[in-house]
């Protein structure tokens, strides 16, 4: 029997996955918290063998964050991040903490019982890519990686120095990608750009 931590701050999501998973034979859900910050010493006692960690947790704690301590003292445990975020930034996030897989609660095409079967298997399952979403007048996939590094510095109320410093491109260079990110979505400036993409939650500053 697989143990399994659940970290999910939402009740009618925990509440799903522990029904979902109550008929099961292979898993067990021995702990369920709304916190991330508390994952890390449940997992001490040595009884959890699989975390399904939810990203955006209570109190702005960050699941990727906990992950990544889980990892680095526990790295036997498999952990698979879940999200109904489509924030372009956490698929790298993830993989970069050592979660094994990911599932969009939301937009994947594969069912929870899949992955954590596969995942358990030691396989990795990873989507290929991150949801499509209308930004303006595009889509969040036509906009580059780049670009999408300067409209967080601008999600964070960076100015365009301190943009051109963080990134270590130039003053000029910030001008011509948010020129670029102002064409392609046909906003008319950067406030409503980034009104649009922190409330679709493309990107969130805080994670």
């Amino acid at each position: 029997m697989v143990g399994v931590l659940l970290v999910e701050d939402s009740k009618i999501t925990r509440d799903m996955v522990e029904s979902y998973l109550a008929g099961s034979q292979d898993y067990l859900i021995i702990a369920a918290l709304q916190n991330a910050a508390n994952a890390e010493i449940v997992c001490i006692d040595g009884d959890v063998d699989l975390v399904l960690m939810d990203v955006c947790t209570a109190d702005d704690e960050s699941g990727l964050e906990a992950a990544a301590k889980i990892k680095k003292y526990n790295p036997d445990i498999r952990i698979i991040v879940m999200t109904s975020m489509p924030e372009h930034s956490f698929i790298q996030k993830a993989k970069a903490a050592g979660c094994d897989s990911f599932w969009y609660k939301e937009y994947g095409e594969t069912e929870l019982l899949e992955i954590m079967d596969r995942t358990m298997r030691g396989e990795s399952v990873y989507p290929d890519e991150t949801p499509a979403i209308a930004i303006g007048s595009s889509i969040s996939s036509e906009l580059t990686e780049r670009e999408l590094a300067v409209l967080r510095q601008l999600a964070l109320g960076h100015k365009y120095e301190e943009i051109a410093e963080n990134l270590e491109i130039s003053h000029n260079t910030v001008k011509y990608h948010i020129k670029n990110l102002l064409a392609k979505t046909g906003y008319r400036s950067t406030l409503q750009l980034v009104v649009d993409v922190v409330g679709k939650r493309l990107i969130l500053p805080g994670f």
